[in-house]
């Protein structure tokens, strides 16, 4: 045989090795490439298991006695719960509704011998408007007025309205229903009887303490009055009238006299920054005449617009003739006290923290308050009295949160407390500590164990300024591995996600959600951007916000820069989702990052701010104003939208206008940009229905699971 024919009859078995060799030679690098790469798992444990936990809120203390009232939220079935020392404390339900059917049960009041509480109940606790979330063929129901005992029984309906409250002898029950304060009979079963017919929509129902007359705020269309209505004459006195806009309404120990707050009134959009303005001020005023005198006016500069604290009643009259009222003279939401006849505000707190919840004690010598001094990113509980003496705080665990006091006339204080892996649980202070009081209600199956901590991070805006966030990190995530991420965006704007289950509900369940996300194995940064609370007057009033120029973007950009710089992170595979204002931030990154962005969520988001501002009556001041909040919305770069989205809308939505995710899908359409949709027929806002929840949750999960956890690459990074 010759060597030509010799080496010919070789050559298939070196070019087989070879080639045999090349395939073994990839498919090592591919293997190498998958094993550097974390692919998201199935959870350790259920959506439903990490959501099953009893939600508290409204907690109120009884104004007699060691007594304690909250509305617990199981699954979408709410009832009034009570702890009271004539049963040693421990909880226990006194009402019996049991369907997840939307209806949400909220401003408790007790009777003051703390025999009765009255609570509102409906579908939407905070529109005028019925709803009707459960779809039910009778059409909306309207908010509604209950009584029930804490000795038992059955509740029983009083009638349509809401913000209920007790007069000093128990003896009438007034509510408030659009235009109108009702009275009744709390104990039988009598017809409710129109007390005052105003030509404004009334709020901040409050009895003297001698119970002979009642304050009320009355808005009007573009100013709000604060009245007192006097029972022994029928007649209802004006507390020196304006066209500005008049609040918190406050009686003096004796009843004499109403001091209230005035804002100078102001025709300029909404959720633009505003650090500064014409200056608010304290009023006080005979109750019977309606004479009023200003008794404090803020000073020009910081702390001159007026932000409350969240709170219902942000001014409180001390017994011994003290007002204390929160003022952000340093830029920071702190507690002052100024003499009621007038004079200079004294600090009661300071330092670079906020106020977030305030209560005074029964017999007003006592303010209890939440702040996140010392600890950003979680709140706790402090105690001041009218002495002056430094606030006190309560308890002592830096892993916990405390928020939501009330104090008890006994002294005892009430808070809501949770942590990063404990769900909120009324508590009680007792001997230096919190003493949870519904432990039990928890159960077994809530996954404590397979949840993370998460951690406090600050990165870099992409205009250089510092952005805060908390950063979820997967348990058993390797060090060397690249996960899936996902961004996450609070509504509001003007709220703070904590380092735990939030005291507000859908917070709570978006943090559960986030904690979901991370047991899958993505790492998700849950980003508390520009325009939120919790880091200043400065840092909440951004300039160029919103409308006027969406510099919160720039915090949006320096998440993602900060995500791609983790060496546990994927850059190929980051997602974003968020609801409300999180929903506007996260169309708004899908428009001008869909090259870093896979894919996104978007619940309830703003597409278009000219068209959302015509939508619920608001106007923009001039040409240019709407020309610039249109190049701030996502409407001005959809053309570099690229990004799959899931857009999830409650189709009653009554804060952000189903109409604007329409616009969004229009426009999707048009361009061609894959997307799809999850429409929640007939609910809210706030999605009121735990089946809602659910549906929202379960089908994000999947799609982020479709577009990030099962996605492929091989790039280099």
């Amino acid at each position: 045989m010759s060597r030509e024919v010799l080496s010919k009859s070789r050559w298939p078995v070196f070019a087989r090795r070879r080639a045999t060799t090349l395939v073994l030679l990839v498919y090592a690098v591919v293997l190498s490439l998958y094993a550097a790469l974390a692919v998201a798992h199935p959870a350790a444990f259920t959506i439903d298991q990490v959501m099953q936990a009893p939600f508290p809120s409204s907690l109120v203390a009884a104004p007699r006695g060691k007594a304690v009232a909250w509305v617990f939220d199981v699954r979408g079935s709410r009832n009034v719960w009570v702890a009271d020392e004539a049963h040693g404390m421990k909880a226990r339900a006194i009402t019996s509704f049991s369907r997840d059917d939307g209806f949400n049960i909220g401003e408790l009041a007790w009777s003051p011998d703390s025999e009765l509480i009255a609570f509102t109940r409906g579908q939407s606790l905070e529109d005028e408007r019925g709803a009707n979330v459960a779809s039910s063929p009778v059409g909306p129901a309207p908010r509604e007025v209950w009584v029930v005992s804490t000795a038992g029984g059955d509740a029983h309906k009083v009638g349509a309205g809401h913000s209920p409250a007790f007069s000093p002898d128990a003896s009438r029950l007034v509510f408030i229903d659009k235009d109108r304060i009702w009275t009744v009979a709390p104990g039988n079963s009598s017809e409710p009887q129109p007390l005052v017919v105003d030509n404004g929509q009334i709020a901040s129902v409050t009895f003297s303490p001698d119970g002979r007359r009642l304050a009320f705020v009355s808005a009007r269309a573009r100013h709000a009055l604060v009245g007192v209505y006097e029972f022994a004459t029928q007649r209802t006195a004006w507390m020196g009238p304006s066209l500005d806009h008049d609040s918190s309404p406050v009686f003096s120990p004796t009843g004499s006299q109403v001091a209230f707050i005035r804002v100078p009134a102001h025709s300029g959009p909404e959720f633009v920054s505003r650090r500064s303005g014409e200056p608010w001020s304290i009023w006080v005023a005979d109750a019977a005449s309606g004479q009023a005198q200003r008794v404090w006016r803020a000073d020009a500069g910081p702390g001159s617009i007026f932000h409350p604290t969240l709170s219902d009643n942000n001014l409180l009259w001390m017994q011994g003739g003290t007002l204390v009222f929160p003022w952000e003279k340093t830029g920071w939401l702190q507690l002052y006290a100024l003499p009621s006849a007038g004079g200079t505000a004294a600090p009661l707190t300071s330092g670079s923290f906020e106020v977030a919840n305030l209560a005074i004690s029964p017999d007003r010598a006592h303010i209890v308050y939440s702040s996140n001094q010392g600890d950003e990113d979680r709140v706790h509980v402090w105690k001041i009295d009218e002495a002056r003496k430094p606030p006190v705080r309560l308890g002592g665990d830096e892993r916990a949160l405390e928020d939501a006091p009330q104090i008890a006339a006994d002294g005892t204080v009430f808070v809501l407390r949770g942590g990063a892996t404990q769900p909120l649980q009324p508590a009680m202070s007792a001997g230096g500590r919190w003493q949870t009081l519904a432990a039990e209600t928890l159960p077994p199956s809530f996954p404590h164990s397979q949840l993370v901590t998460p951690e406090t991070v600050t990165f870099q805006a992409r205009d250089g300024q510092i952005a805060h966030g908390q950063l979820f990190l997967p348990r058993d995530g390797r060090a060397s591995a690249r996960h899936p991420a996902v961004l996450f965006f609070h509504g509001g704007p003007r709220r703070q996600m904590l380092l735990g289950f939030h005291p507000m509900d859908a917070y709570s369940w978006m943090y559960a959600l986030n904690e979901y996300f991370a047991a899958e194995g993505y790492v998700v940064l849950s980003v508390n951007y520009r325009g939120g609370i919790g880091y200043g007057l400065d840092y909440r009033e951004a300039r160029d916000f919103g409308p006027d120029g969406a510099s919160e973007l720039n915090d949006l950009l320096g998440a993602i820069t900060y995500l791609q710089a983790r060496r546990d992170v994927d850059r190929e595979r980051l997602g974003i989702w968020g609801g409300s204002y999180g929903g506007l931030m996260t169309a708004l990154g899908l428009a001008r990052a869909s090259d870093a962005l896979a894919a996104g969520v978007d619940y309830a988001g703003l597409y278009n701010w000219a068209t959302f501002f015509s939508s619920v009556g608001l106007t923009l001041p001039d040409a240019a104003a709407t020309q610039r909040a249109a190049q701030s919305s996502p409407i001005a770069t959809i053309d570099q939208w690229r990004s799959p989205v899931l857009v999830v809308q409650a189709d009653d939505d009554r804060d952000v206008p189903s109409q604007q995710s329409s616009e969004l899908i229009e426009a999707l359409r048009s361009h061609r940009i894959p997307h799809d949709e999850l429409i929640l027929p007939n609910e809210i806002h706030d999605l009121a229905r735990y089946a809602s929840w659910m549906e929202f949750f379960q089908t994000a999960d999947r799609y982020f699971d479709e577009h990030l956890a099962r996605r492929v690459t091989a790039k280099p990074q």
